[in-house]
């Protein structure tokens, strides 16, 4: 999940990747939903390495993010401090030397790593008992102290810019495989998810003329916590909506922050056709039938159709080497009735 969400948003995160889902909803939710979300999770469960990984050339110098150089002598033993930045370095082909995982590293190759997070917060105990020689974090990643007390055990840490949008895939890839010494590993596969990305976007249907793209929500929703949000313009979902032939209605309705809560009157403004929401998130409420339920939402074109695109958590924002697979499940759930032109 993207790292990069703010204020009272991220204690609500740590609900996610700990795995609080709520009820599963009273069984009136379609069948078809159930299975297209179903399948999103079973597709985002993994990540594809490149079929024939470079060997680290060490050392590097690289620049971090936060001005500073920083020199990779090894990389032995790395610690990646987000769930996007252990999917790159997976995909890269050098998973195997990953000692431990961020608690939102949801994929099937990282989940028996041991956790160095605890609701977001990095334990620099936990990260320095196991003698990385590489720490990868995010601008985001926190707290400072944390940080501060792995670098001043002599640990090099990089740190790199969080996701927003489409256009980050391919420098976040770089930036890591630059500083674990496989640069021509990264272009590969920045290539690799750009082409992918890019054949996507081909299958899109196309507008008729005269008919509107079709407007879609994103809904943050943790019911266990009694958060209810939606996304507007820096919520990350914006590029993707776009690029999925789609508007984001929070963003066009004038929802300047990544994130307001949810009222009848920001829902009716922003009037979408279809929400999207994280897979944890929804199940949280008790699927489709307790999202309807807040306040707003069944009065909605979305929530009279039952409209949802459902996405796992652990991929949707992290702009990495799945961004295709999440674009590719958005488009198929958005217009799975359409005859090839666009709802």
């Amino acid at each position: 999940m993207r790292t990069r969400l703010a204020g009272a948003l991220l204690s609500a995160l740590a609900l996610t990747a700990t795995g609080c889902a709520g009820a599963q909803g009273s069984g009136q939710d379609s069948p078809q939903g159930t299975a297209k979300a179903a399948a999103s999770a079973a597709a985002a469960d993994r990540v594809e390495p490149l079929a024939n990984p470079a060997e680290p050339q060490l050392p590097v110098t690289v620049r971090s993010s936060d001005g500073a150089k920083v020199t990779v002598e090894a990389a032995e033993r790395i610690v990646p401090l987000s769930g996007s930045l252990s999917e790159i370095v997976f995909t890269l082909g050098l998973g195997d030397r990953v000692v431990a995982r961020d608690i939102t590293a949801t994929f099937a190759q990282a989940e028996k790593l041991p956790i160095v997070t605890r609701n977001h917060d990095v334990s620099a105990e936990s990260v320095l008992s196991l003698k990385p020689d590489l720490v990868l974090a995010e601008t985001t990643t926190g707290p400072e102290e944390a940080i501060g007390q792995i670098r001043d055990a002599g640990v090099p840490v990089l740190v790199i810019d969080p996701a927003k949008d489409l256009g980050d895939v391919g420098p976040r890839i770089q930036a890591v495989a630059d500083a674990l010494g496989v640069p021509a590993a990264g272009k590969e596969l920045t290539k690799r998810s750009e082409d992918r990305i890019a054949a996507v976007r081909k299958g899109i249907p196309k507008s008729s003329e005269g008919s509107e793209k079709p407007r879609v929500a994103f809904l943050y929703l943790r019911g266990s916590a009694s958060v209810y949000l939606i996304g507007g313009k820096d919520s990350g979902a914006t590029s993707l909506l776009e690029a999925a032939g789609a508007v984001d209605a929070g963003a066009d309705s004038g929802l300047e922050k990544d994130f307001t809560a949810i009222t009848t009157e920001a829902l009716a403004q922003a009037a979408p056709d279809a929400i999207l929401v994280m897979t944890k998130g929804l199940e949280s409420v008790g699927g489709i039938d307790g999202m309807v339920e807040i306040p707003g939402v069944a009065q909605t074109p979305a929530g009279m159709e039952r409209r949802v695109v459902s996405i796992e958590d652990g991929v949707l924002l992290n702009y990495g080497p799945r961004t295709d697979q999440v674009l590719k499940s958005i488009v198929a759930q958005l217009y799975a009735d359409s005859d090839g032109d666009a709802q």
